[in-house]
């Protein structure tokens, strides 16, 4: 933590938040009042605000990575390891070679000697292949493994991908099914809720659809939930769930890949959860 000159006082950064001591050395509660426009302060808060704004990007990026398993150069991990947002929100993430067997719980990179990992034996190990893989956690196969290894581990993923939740296509399904209607039905007052829930959780509004685009081998597929337009701004309630092709044609369950499944029945039960409950059961 380095101290700045800003007027009789002394400021700097500290977790993240501007801190000021005067003259003596004596560090004060808060920062002056009128030391709010003084360059240095101004400036030690720009940086705070895009400190911030990166750390988001950099969980953002990860996340992204991750949803749509993409190949990953071992030396670009290395290369962003020393910052410590992309530290934090790579930390911990299990990582997968290209054949999608299990490397291990990233824990270091350096672009001599590779990836850091802990292995599922619990030994730490490093790795040098050009590429891994952040996988979707619908893809791994021992995912309720991986994650009571993770709690002996107390490994804490800025990024969720081992307690994300993840559902798989039931094999009884008929694969010509078009819609699933498990999340559908779910009320809400009024059209503004349904609609504000679906941005605050990260969605997109669209025509009246909550919509959640995935890249799925390369593909965009478009999960889609109708939640009301706004010819009417009272009640309305969630649809059902499809899902449809870049092009917008509709494709039926044997169509839609595991994660693009996954994360279709996600948007659809996290939009269901905020349902008027009151309003169910007087329907009911």
């Amino acid at each position: 933590m380095g101290w700045v000159p800003a007027g009789d006082y002394e400021v700097a950064l500290d977790d993240g938040k501007v801190v000021c001591r005067n003259a003596a050395g004596r560090r004060l509660k808060t920062v002056p009042g009128k030391l709010a426009d003084d360059p240095a302060v101004v400036g030690l808060r720009q940086l705070v605000e895009w400190l911030d704004r990166h750390e988001r990007q950099c969980v953002a990026d990860v996340e992204r990575w991750m949803v749509r398993s993409l190949p990953v150069p071992v030396a670009a991990i290395a290369q962003v390891w020393q910052d410590t947002a992309w530290r934090s929100a790579l930390r911990d993430l299990v990582v997968t070679g290209e054949d999608g067997e299990v490397a291990g719980f990233l824990r270091g990179a350096d672009p001599v000697r590779g990836l850091g990992l802990v292995d599922l034996d619990g030994d730490t190990v490093r790795i040098s292949p050009e590429l891994v893989r952040i996988p979707h956690p619908v893809l791994l196969a021992d995912l309720e493994e991986l994650r009571e290894f993770a709690v002996e581990l107390t490994v804490d993923q800025r990024v969720q991908q081992l307690f994300r939740e993840v559902w798989h296509r039931p094999e009884d399904l008929d694969p010509e099914t078009a819609a699933v209607d498990d999340y559908a039905g779910g009320p809400f007052k009024e059209l503004r809720f349904l609609h504000g829930r679906t941005t605050q959780l990260g969605y997109r509004a669209r025509g009246g659809q909550a919509v959640c685009p995935v890249v799925e081998d390369g593909a965009t597929v478009e999960a889609r939930i109708w939640i009301g337009d706004y010819d009417s701004y009272e009640r309305t309630e969630t649809g059902s769930l499809t899902w449809t092709d870049a092009g917008g044609r509709a494709l039926t369950a044997g169509q839609v890949g595991p994660v693009a499944w996954s994360e279709g029945m996600r948007m659809a039960a996290a939009l269901y959860a905020g349902r008027d409950i009151e309003d169910e059961e007087q329907a009911a």
